[in-house]
C-alpha cells in the first residue's frame, strides 16, 4: 500500500515538472528583431552612461534577451550581449549568413537549383520560417530562395 501511494506521489510530481518544463520552455522562445535604419549604440548596461561597445548596422539581427523600459538586452551572432535602445529596432527578421559561401536554391533540396550564394555576414531578409532545415529568403537585390537553416543566424 505505501508502495503504491509513493508510485503515485512520484509519477504526480513527474508529470508536474514534465508540464513545467515545457510551459517554460515555450515562454522562453526565441525572439529576433534587427536593427532599424540607422545604426544603433551597443551599450553595457541599459543606459546612455554605460560604456559604448560597439555599433550594430543597419539591418543586423539580434535575439532579444529581455526588455526593460526603453531599453533591450541583445545578443548578436557572435553571442555577444548588450543593451540597446529599443525605438532603434524593429520587428523585420534579416538572416546574417554564419558560412563561407551559403548557397541559395530554387528549392528546399540539396539537389536543387543554386539561384546565388551569399558570403559570410551577410544580410538576407527572412521570407518564410524554418520547415525541414531550410529557410526561404530574399536578397537585398530581390533574388529570392532556399538557405540552409544551420547557414545563417537569426532563425
Amino acid at each position: 500500500m505505501k508502495f503504491e501511494r509513493l508510485t503515485g506521489i512520484l509519477t504526480a510530481s513527474l508529470t508536474v515538472s514534465v508540464l513545467t518544463f515545457g510551459a517554460v520552455n515555450l515562454a522562453h522562445a526565441l525572439d529576433f528583431k534587427a536593427v532599424g535604419t540607422a545604426p544603433v549604440i551597443l551599450y553595457d548596461a541599459p543606459s546612455e552612461k554605460g560604456r559604448r561597445v560597439a555599433i550594430a548596422p543597419r539591418g543586423m539581427p539580434v535575439e532579444v534577451v529581455l526588455t526593460y523600459g526603453e531599453w533591450t538586452k541583445v545578443r548578436d551572432a557572435s553571442g555577444d550581449l548588450s543593451w540597446v535602445q529599443s525605438a532603434g529596432l524593429i520587428g523585420k527578421r534579416n538572416l546574417q549568413v554564419k558560412v563561407a559561401n551559403a548557397k541559395i536554391r530554387a528549392n528546399p533540396s540539396d539537389t536543387a537549383t543554386q539561384v546565388f550564394s551569399a558570403d559570410k555576414g551577410v544580410l538576407l531578409e527572412l521570407m518564410e520560417p524554418v520547415a525541414s532545415g531550410w529557410v526561404k529568403v530574399r536578397h537585398r537585390d530581390g533574388q529570392t530562395g532556399y538557405v540552409k537553416a544551420s547557414d545563417v543566424w537569426g532563425s
